[in-house]
């Protein structure tokens, strides 16, 4: 709301143009019949500013703001011609272009993830729509619509998979922005907010009545799982020269990801697991079965190959939840129930986090640390004992 006020026994206007706070001096000397008359001022832009047709210059054409404004007006008229023209880019050819032009640069996985995205969700909303006339409101309301969408399981998509999607289209428009000149839409959009990652590990018995349930062709690979935190992308790339029974010892170096065999994401997951006798044992025993096709593969399915996770995940791992009663919960549970043993075990928390592939123990203490009630104590009675045993641990 524009003002009339006065400084030094004279006049200025006060008002809001293109978000800029605007103070207007002039040599008016401060009287009813002045202010009455600037009044009329201030009403008359600020109705002109609502209609779009109000020229700075016009009313204040000694003002340092003039030359601010004329740019803006300028760039915006330049960026109108060029975007309303019958050549103006699209969101789908301007996509198709990136993601063509990033191709060289991502790993096979990651192109076909962005590219789902894109086909699934992107393109269906924005693939019409001038690149340049994709404004903050549609992409608040785009988001807005995603929360609604279903999710693979009851419910509907996570904040964490809503983000998921939302970059690549942050990405394009920011690119296409610097690319053509325009400002991004892309302004103060932050990503949700998620949650912790979900853990819900096994306890000891709930591992023992799973393996003692689970179908005899599984039992090494399930075993190996809950007892090496293996990744599922690790351990069905998992060969046999990776593999040292003597030293007891697994070295992880690849993973396998929608068809390809891929080296790890980070220096920190190439790793040499230590495994226990019974890993050792159950390997050795699911070794000397090993005479079907695909010998260097450890864990293959019937025909040699590699085990297709989701095949494997819906013919034997739900299946065998469910003989055993145990909760519903997805395989990297395995995971999760490798890193809460170790710690209930009183290991380094050093060595559980190479072991795991983690370059630090943050990860450890706060995804893992709620589930391991006697891990840390606070009332005092840890360092009550170590005073009374003479600094003995």
């Amino acid at each position: 709301m524009g003002a009339v006020n006065a400084k030094n026994g004279t006049l200025y206007v006060d008002f809001q143009y293109r978000g800029v706070r605007c103070k207007e001096y002039t040599k008016l000397p401060d009287t009813p019949a002045n202010r009455n008359r600037l009044k009329k001022l201030v009403d008359r832009i600020e109705a002109e500013i609502l209609l779009g047709c109000f020229d700075y210059a016009a009313y204040f054409p000694n003002s340092k703001k003039c030359k601010k404004f004329q740019l803006i007006d300028e760039r915006e008229r330049q960026r109108k011609a060029y975007f309303d023209a019958a050549d103006s880019p699209k969101f789908a050819e301007f996509a198709n272009i990136w993601l063509a032009e990033m191709k060289v640069e991502w790993s096979k996985s990651h192109y076909m993830d962005v590219e789902g995205v894109l086909n699934k969700y992107l393109l269906p909303t924005f693939g019409n729509k001038k690149i340049s006339a994709i404004n903050k409101g549609q992409i608040l309301q785009f988001r807005s619509i995603l929360a609604k969408v279903p999710g693979r399981s009851k419910g509907f998509l996570s904040p964490s998979r809503i983000n998921h999607i939302m970059t690549p289209l942050r990405v394009i428009l920011n690119e296409a922005a610097d690319r053509y000149d325009f400002t991004s839409p892309w302004k103060n959009i932050k990503a949700l907010k998620v949650g912790r990652t979900e853990v819900d590990p096994f306890n000891l018995d709930e591992v023992e009545l799973f393996l003692s349930a689970v179908e005899p062709e599984f039992h090494c690979y399930y075993t190996t799982r809950f007892f090496t935190g293996m990744r599922t992308g690790e351990i069905d790339a998992l060969m046999w020269k990776d593999v040292d029974l003597d030293s007891k010892t697994i070295t992880v170096s690849q993973s396998y990801v929608r068809g390809e065999m891929k080296a790890l994401k980070t220096d920190g997951s190439y790793r040499v697991i230590h495994l226990t006798e019974r890993v050792i044992q159950s390997l050795r025993a699911h070794k000397g079965n090993n005479t079907s096709k695909g010998k260097d593969l450890v864990f293959k399915n019937s025909k040699g190959a590699i085990l297709n996770y989701a095949v494997v995940s819906r013919s034997v791992w739900y299946p065998t939840l469910e003989t055993c009663n145990h909760k519903r919960r997805n395989p990297y549970q395995t995971r999760h129930t490798f890193a809460t043993l170790l710690l209930a075990s009183g290991e380094s928390p050093e060595w559980i986090a190479n072991q795991l592939g983690h370059t630090t123990t943050t990860m450890l203490f706060r995804v893992y640390s709620h589930y391991v009630p006697n891990l840390t104590r606070r009332d005092g009675s840890a360092f009550a004992n170590f005073l009374n045993n003479g600094g003995q641990l």
